[in-house]
Order: structure tokens, then sequence, then C-alpha cells
């Protein structure tokens, strides 16, 4: 269940809709039928019942109503200033409003359970009822397991894409998206989409896939998906496109590594005008010809910069693209053209050189021994003649013409775009996407997600949604931190216990009030660009 929003054109007024989504075993497609539930108020964006259900009744004229916090009706004290900074947070990002607008009947749980799983570093949900009783947050009440189950099972579909187009609408600009994934191991074997695959934390585990799309500049998540584990990087271009196209982003700028990358792909993004930064291998062909005509030419000291210690190129080559015609058939071959960017690092030449030949040396000893690999068979083909006779026995020859050609690609790395023409520019923006292996090693690491931890695939789908909202505050503060240079004083966690210690004090019949702020801890909301709470000062 989702809420709908529309504009009606003739009259002005903005009407919210309950949109309910359900199978139609008849036509074998998805269906949805909307229930006017009130009209939206263009100041405050509160929905204003149009009927009988749930209308505000006036306050009596004698009842002295007045604006202002509450009075508590209990006597207690709350951890409140690690939970205050992060509401600070989603008011300035448009997380609170959007999950309000998606989710109107759970969002306070949404967002206590993301505070849960930020402050309470790997630990469990089991134990938030613990953590809840000392802490302000939105819920302001235990969640137990069995109901955050339940909770991640509520999450539907169509209040995550309306959360991601809304958020999306705050993310766009003229920034960088990096797009990357990574894969989430599972004990379970009810959930459907596990599956064996290329482990990137080296586990024997089965796995999910999660891809994740990031703003450089904001350095803020705004989409993600799960995949089946064996599907390689190169096969979800195409499947991110089309999402994003429904999602309705237009102007997008894509940067990827060299895993996803293949000629299907490139000429998707220009069928649908996305501009991007990919990392390609420098043993593809049009990189090797490049190298052959400019790689000793670039190593002038004119083409050197000293800041990130590389010779740089760049090339305006050709690329035909190819584009399918569904309704006619067959398909058409445009020309376009793109920026071929070509960098030199000698440190990495000689650590290749390296590498190359201890990697000779293990094939070769492998042989020797007749201790094959079959992995490394196509490898044994490749670099060595191997031959046997009665007399002289087992003779490992190395092809040695072989080997020095693979050594021209040595110290070379290469990047494709057709929108930077700048080789630096390239090369900061591609190192800038180290943002989302940060932000997997939060969704593993912080937000306990190196295992899925649930047996249902509706519970699943929820969890990671909740999960990817912790994310947004997590980028938000590191961010800030980067920004600001906090990482010299504190780290996360120090950061966020510095705040956790403000107490709020409650008393029956009269308004909570906040404890003693020190002047550090008034800092940190500062350089977090968010307004202190109102509190008794202290040095």
């Amino acid at each position: 269940m989702a809420i709908v929003k529309q504009l009606d054109k003739r009259s002005g007024i903005t009407y919210a809709y309950e949109s309910k989504s359900f199978w139609d075993k008849e036509k074998k497609q998805s269906r949805c039928t909307r229930t006017l539930i009130g009209r939206v108020d263009p100041s405050t964006g509160e929905i204003l019942p149009t009927d009988q259900r749930n209308r505000r009744q006036p306050l009596p004229a004698d009842t002295g109503h007045r604006k202002g916090p509450a009075p508590s009706v209990r006597t207690r004290r709350l951890f409140c200033g690690a939970t205050f900074l992060f509401d600070q947070i989603g008011r300035k990002t448009g997380v609170t409003a959007d999950l309000k607008t998606c989710f109107p009947s759970d969002y306070r749980k949404i967002l206590s359970i993301a505070y849960y799983l930020i402050l309470e570093d790997r630990n469990p949900l089991s134990r938030f009822g613990k953590w809840s009783a000392l802490h302000r947050h939105p819920f302001g009440g235990d969640i137990p397991s069995q109901r955050s189950s339940e909770l991640f099972a509520s999450i539907t579909e169509e209040g995550k894409d309306l959360f991601f187009r809304l958020q999306g609408k705050r993310r766009t600009g003229e920034e960088f998206w990096a797009y990357d994934s990574t894969s989430i191991s599972s004990w379970s074997q009810q959930l459907g989409q596990v599956r064996y695959g290329k482990n990137k934390d080296h586990d024997r585990l089965a796995q999910l896939n999660l891809l994740l799309v990031y703003g450089q500049e904001s350095n803020l998540p705004f989409y993600y998906r799960k995949l089946a584990g064996n599907t390689p990087d190169v096969k979800t271009v195409k499947g991110l496109v089309r999402d994003l196209g429904v999602l309705g982003y237009a102007k997008v700028k894509l940067v990827m590594d060299r895993g996803f990358y293949s000629k299907g792909n490139i000429d998707e993004l220009y069928a649908n005008h996305f501009r991007f930064l990919i990392a390609v291998s420098a043993r593809l062909s049009v990189v090797k010809d490049a190298i052959r005509a400019h790689g000793k030419a670039m190593r002038t000291f004119d083409h050197y910069d000293e800041a990130h210690e590389v010779y740089c190129h760049t090339d305006l080559i050709g690329w035909e693209c190819t584009r399918e015609r569904p309704y006619k058939g067959g398909s058409v071959t445009d020309d376009r053209r793109m920026y071929l960017h070509l960098y030199y690092s000698p440190e990495q030449a000689v650590e290749d050189e390296k590498a190359f030949t201890l990697r000779m040396l293990s094939l070769k000893a492998e042989l020797e021994s007749d201790r094959r690999v079959p992995e490394h068979e196509e490898a044994y083909r490749k670099y060595f003649t191997v031959t046997s006779t009665p007399v002289r026995g087992l003779r490992v020859e190395p092809r040695t013409d072989v080997m020095e050609e693979a050594k021209e690609c040595y110290g070379f790395f290469a990047f494709l775009s057709n929108d930077i023409r700048d080789p630096l520019v390239a090369l900061r923006t591609y190192r800038n996407r180290d943002v989302i292996e940060k932000a997997f090693g939060n969704v593993k690491d912080r937000l306990n997600c190196r295992r899925t931890l649930v047996s249902s695939e509706a519970s699943l789908e929820g969890k990671l949604f909740v999960e990817f909202v912790a994310l947004i505050y997590l980028s938000y503060i590191k961010k800030m931190m980067q920004d600001k240079g906090l990482f010299t004083k504190y780290t996360l966690q120090g950061l966020l216990d510095q705040l956790d210690v403000i107490e709020e004090f409650e008393s029956p019949g009269k308004a909570p009030y906040i404890g003693e702020i020190l002047e550090r801890q008034r800092q940190i909301y500062l350089d977090m660009e968010v307004d202190p709470p109102i509190g008794n000062s202290s040095l």
C-alpha cells in the first residue's frame, strides 16, 4: 500500500489516493486500485480528509492550546543527542518527508530501525528493545523481532519506487553517478535469488548481488537493485538503463569500472542518451592500438601530471553504435565519437612486470611437476610449449614472443567517455568513485549485512530497504566529516558517541528539556551543517 498524489489541472487541487496493488489472474498482470483519502494542503503538505474519516475535531475554546512540545506524562530521561542529529539530517535530505509520503503508517518505525542500525554497530535487531528504552527516536516504543519482520514484509515495491523517484529528484544535477555491485552471502535455501557466483569477499557461500547508484558530489545513494548471485556485472547495465528510464531520469551520467564494459552496454548507453565514463582493459584492441601509436611518445615531460604521478594522452575515436529496431525488425548502425583516455604509471609498470613474472614461474612449475590446474589450461597453451619424449622426458619451453607482447601493456590503463574531454578530469572523476566502495563497507560491516539473516523474500526486500535508508544517513555524516576534516579528531563511532551522551529529561505535566551540551558537541552539529539542540550550555 502506498500514497499517490495527483494534481487536478482543472481545479488546481492536489488529491491523495491510497493505492493497493494486486495480481490479476485472468489478465496475468499486476493491477492496482486507488481510493481517494484527501486533498494535500499546498502550504504544509499535510493530507486533509475530504469526508468524515479521521477528520480532526476542533479544539474547545477553553483548552488553552498553545504551540510547542506536548507535556510529558511520566518521569524519565533518554539519550537524544545522536538521534537529534539524525532527525535534522532526515529533514535536510528530505528522507523523512519522502518516507512519510511513501509509507505514512510505518515511516516512524523505518526511521527508528535505521537509527538503531547506525548507532548499535553490528548488533542484531533482537536488542532493539533495550536500545529503545534508553533513546529518544521517531517511533518512541519497542519494535519486537516479530513486529520488525512484519514491517519488512509490508514494505511494497510501489512504495520503494516512489521513494527512489522522490530522492532521485533531490539528487539529480550535473554530477556523475557511481554504479557498482557487491555480493551478500547467505545460508538460506528459501531465497530464490541466492546462487553461487563470483563472491567479492571470497566467501564460499551462495550469494545475492546488490547494485548501488551513488552521487559522486553529494556522496548520497538514491537507488539500489537486488539480483541473483550468479549474475555477472556486465549483464546488469541494460537493466539499470531500463530502471532509470522508468523512474524518469533523463540526464544521466554514469561512472563504472571495467567489469561493466561490453560493446552492447556502450551501445545501450548511447541509445538512451546517457553520458558515461567507463574503465576498460588495456588488452582491448582499441586500447592496444593506442598504446602502439602513442605509448612511447606520451612518456615525455609535457604529458606528465605530478599530482597523479601518471603520463596521460587523449584520442578522439570513432564508435560504431548498433541499435535494434523492435518494431521494424533488424538493426541500424550509427557512427558516434568518444574519447579514449590513456594513462601510463611507471610504478604500476614495475608491479605489473613483477606479478607477471611470478605468475609465469608458477605456471611453469605446475607443468614441470605434472600438477596441472584445470583452470590454468588456457594460460599453459598461450605462454608455453610442452613436449615429451622417451629420452629427454618432459620439456617446458616459454613462448617468449607471446610474453613480450603481453609486456606492451605494463603500466597502462584506459577509460572511455562520451562526455569528458580532459584526461585529468576523467581520472579524478573515476577515482572519486571510491565513495561507492566505502558505501559497500558501511552496508556490510556497520549495518551488519554480510549475511542476509532472513528466510523470506518479503523480509529480505524490506530489510534491504531499511538498511538503504540508514546508508543515506551514514553517507551524509561521512561526507561532512571528510569535508570538515573531522577524521583527524574522531572516528565515525567516536563522533556519534560524543553526541549520544546528551540527555533529554521528561517530567509529568512539563515540556521535555535537554541537558548540558558541551562546546565541542555543539561544534559537531555545526560541522554537520545542522542547528544544534537548545540546551544548557557547558564548557
